[in-house]
């Protein structure tokens, strides 16, 4: 049978790109972003600590952490459709039970189930789609998915907006139908892997493809390496211990955003713009560092991305004493830093260890990196809960920032381990 598959306007990857981008936008908007937003109504309501309330983001993260390798796995042999139609009902019965919460297990069930759809139908599902349809353009495609979590950032004041209005139980069940409506029709748009329909990565065509054709098709040469590979070599560790610095610091200040602005006396509508801000301006690294990653040496600007996170979270911490003009530096620095290190983050993991094994590859840094997400929040609540006061972490965490930037420039090549056997590990 001949697939015939003629060249057309749009390259299929773009539709791809854009549906990835709106569904991070919403997933990443209502249910990362917008945690803020419920922090201190379902404190004032249950009389929970923050160290409690913080734990529903750590959970979220274990979870998250736990299936990750596992979504990885299956999105290389299932493609990424299934997985993101079934994770947006899932966050959407999560958010359902939230709405109705009257116990602090109801409130962890509820993060429970919705970290189990976020983590088949966000960050590693979608990475893998795009890094599927894109080779030398991946650092620019992956910064443009990334930016989609930044748009999220949108959703914020939109949020606030319903929880004052309406209160928090009918804003979280209007944004559950948010879901249905937005990321299951989305989900369709989606394909496995170009040469399936006749395409290669970045747009180019093969005009015949038939069961008996194995050649192999021309393209770049680029390394394939199986997991069991990976896992064994230096970058893999280095990569992801960095970004589990990264994950501890951006989990962290975006989950407290509003609380800490809120205990040194700034209006939450105030603080409400400033949680908004931290997404939106995070697109600026996300399009901006993708794309030099793309053009110079990718590990010498993660490195950056990691010292302008770092600056900017140290900036953070002094704003309770030297003024909210510190407001603006932190903005420079931190959100354009941290959108940096997300954008950069899939096309270093193609850098080294290839597309053929990429979603199990990245699925299991992500499961690692997510440790990070568990122990960040419930920490920077338990700081505030026994001394009254965010500043002092958040000068640990700029620390932490410092050891990232080490990790990425000191990431060992591995191409002397490089078998032809590796392609066929998993």
């Amino acid at each position: 049978m001949h697939l015939n598959w003629k060249r057309t306007k749009i390259f299929y990857g773009w539709w791809i790109v854009a549906a990835s981008l709106v569904i991070a936008l919403y997933a990443g908007g209502v249910t990362f972003y917008g945690f803020t937003a419920i922090f201190e109504p379902i404190a004032n309501e249950f009389g929970w600590s923050y160290t409690k309330i913080s734990l529903a983001a750590s959970l979220r993260g274990l979870e998250m952490s736990l299936l990750a390798p596992i979504t990885g796995r299956l999105v290389d042999r299932w493609g990424p459709r299934r997985l993101i139609f079934g994770g947006a009902i899932i966050i959407c019965l999560g958010l359902i039970l939230l709405s109705h919460t009257t116990s602090i297990g109801m409130f962890y069930g509820a993060f429970a189930l919705i970290a189990m759809g976020l983590g088949t139908c966000t960050s590693t599902v979608l990475m893998t789609a795009v890094a599927n349809w894109f080779h030398k353009r991946v650092g620019t495609v992956s910064g443009i998915v990334a930016s989609g979590f930044g748009f999220g950032g949108l959703l914020v004041p939109i949020i606030v907006n319903l929880i004052d209005t309406h209160g928090w139980r009918i804003a979280i069940n209007t944004l559950a139908l948010g879901m249905l409506a937005v990321v299951v029709p989305l989900s369709l748009l989606f394909r496995h892997k170009p040469e399936q329909y006749g395409y290669l990565p970045d747009g180019e065509v093969k005009s015949t493809a038939t069961p008996d054709n194995n050649l192999a098709l021309p393209q770049p040469a680029e390394v394939d390496i199986g997991v069991k590979q990976a896992v064994k070599s230096k970058a893999f560790w280095h990569i992801a211990v960095a970004t589990m610095c990264h994950m501890t610091m951006a989990t962290s200040i975006v989950t407290h955003v509003m609380p800490y602005l809120s205990s040194i006396g700034i209006a939450r509508s105030t603080s409400s713009l400033v949680a908004t801000g931290i997404p939106l301006t995070s697109i600026i690294g996300r399009l901006g560092l993708g794309w030099l990653g793309d053009k110079f040496d990718r590990k010498q600007i993660a490195a950056a991305a990691f010292a302008m996170m770092g600056l900017g979270t140290f900036c953070f911490g002094y704003i309770a004493s030297a003024g909210t003009w510190l407001l603006i530096p932190f903005f420079t620095f931190f959100c354009i830093g941290y959108g940096g290190s997300v954008a950069l983050r899939p096309s270093l993991t193609r850098d080294f260890f290839g597309r053929l094994n990429f979603g199990s590859v990245f699925g299991l840094l992500m499961g690692l990196s997510m440790l990070g997400g568990l122990i960040g929040p419930p920490l920077a609540g338990w700081v505030y809960d026994n001394w009254g006061s965010y500043q002092n972490i958040w000068f640990v965490f700029a620390g932490l920032a410092v050891v990232g930037c080490i990790l990425m420039l000191t990431i060992p090549s591995i191409s002397a381990t490089t078998q032809p056997s590796d392609k066929a590990q998993t």
